[in-house]
């Protein structure tokens, strides 16, 4: 699907991903339209992408979005959420499930050939064992990881209106780069003022993505005949220790990397007290046990299938892809030059 006369739906073109695949789109010639929640600025995407605002869970907004299209990148979502009141349940249901859903639909009633939907690694749970891949049982223990699995397996039973396959679904390792939000943008903020202390040694794994690596990871799924109906995690094939992850900002934004951390024990005993006392007087608590656990446990997931069967090559290791995010950061004023 390289025809410039396709026209790709993009879902989440505003969220941390949306500028690198759509430009990645627009630079292989493909026509975008996204759907958005609300106007979008000026300059946020290329003039020629045309824009419908509807929200996710409007069923009449989003088959007028897919309305003659070819294809659909479907990475709205509501994101994880650090320590989510039950209450919010519901909204993860509404957006990840119910937003998948009527996407689906909307694709199939436009008879679109291709869905790629953008999940997560999360949905394999917690790490600390093997290498996992796409063939590991999924043990999603977030509210976001369980909607993204909902969200995975109604992607993958949807057909298209031949009766083949149409969804193709991109497990993402922990995304990265200038547009990113979350944990990392806090950590380069933190690292560049000095006010970041580790816990622990620092020798627990990660397994990462440069923001534009997932762009071409997209892009293949979308024009690649082999990659229909299938699970695909999308990394940059290594796995990276959280001191290296740190030495490699540092590197970026020109600062030494921290020179003491704090053992493990201690701050979770800590976070421990916290969550107890917050509690007993019904508030929730802003560290927990369950957050120091994550901070410190392995996650290692390969992404060798992609680069089998799809020939994925990712261009950016840790610190290429982080002296560029570094500088493009800096150059919209994000952080001191």
């Amino acid at each position: 699907m390289s025809d410039s006369r396709h026209l790709v739906l993009v879902t989440g073109a505003t969220g941390a991903l949306g500028p690198c695949v759509v430009s990645a789109l627009s630079e292989a010639g493909y026509r975008i339209r996204v759907l958005s929640r609300i106007p979008l600025r000026q300059g946020v995407l290329p003039d020629t992408v045309e824009v419908h605002i509807g929200d996710i869970s409007d069923a009449q907004a989003v088959q007028a979005a897919a309305e003659n299209c070819d294809a659909v990148m479907h990475m709205a979502a509501l994101l994880h959420i650090a320590n989510p009141s039950p209450a919010v349940r519901s909204e993860y249901e509404r957006v990840n499930v119910q937003g998948t859903q009527l996407i689906v639909e909307a694709a199939h009633t436009a008879g679109a050939k291709r869905l790629v939907f953008f999940s997560t690694i999360a949905i394999y749970g917690s790490g600390g064992g093997p290498v996992l891949n796409e063939d590991c049982p999924p043990k999603p223990n977030t509210f976001y990881a369980e909607t993204k699995l909902d969200g995975e397996q109604i992607v993958l039973a949807a057909r298209r209106e031949d009766g083949q396959p149409l969804g193709i679904v991109l497990r993402l390792g922990a995304v990265y780069g200038a547009h990113v939000k979350g944990n990392y943008r806090r950590l380069v903020r933190s690292l560049t003022r000095g006010q970041f202390v580790p816990v622990g040694n620092g020798a627990n794994r990660r397994t990462l993505v440069y923001e534009k690596d997932v762009a071409s990871a997209a892009l293949l799924a979308l024009q690649h005949p082999a990659a229909i109906s299938k699970i695909y995690n999308v990394t940059d094939g290594q796995f990276h220790s959280v001191a290296e992850i740190n030495h490699a900002i540092c590197e970026a934004i020109g600062r030494k990397p921290p020179r003491f951390s704090i053992p493990i024990g201690p701050v979770r005993q800590v976070a421990g007290l916290i969550e107890n006392v917050a509690g007993l007087v019904g508030l929730q608590s802003p560290i927990n046990r369950a957050t120091i656990d994550k901070y410190t446990e392995d996650v290692m997931v390969s992404g060798q299938r992609i680069q089998d069967e799809l020939g994925f090559q990712p261009e950016y290791d840790l610190y290429t892809g982080w002296q560029e995010a570094v500088r493009e950061m800096r150059d919209r004023g994000e952080l001191p030059v």
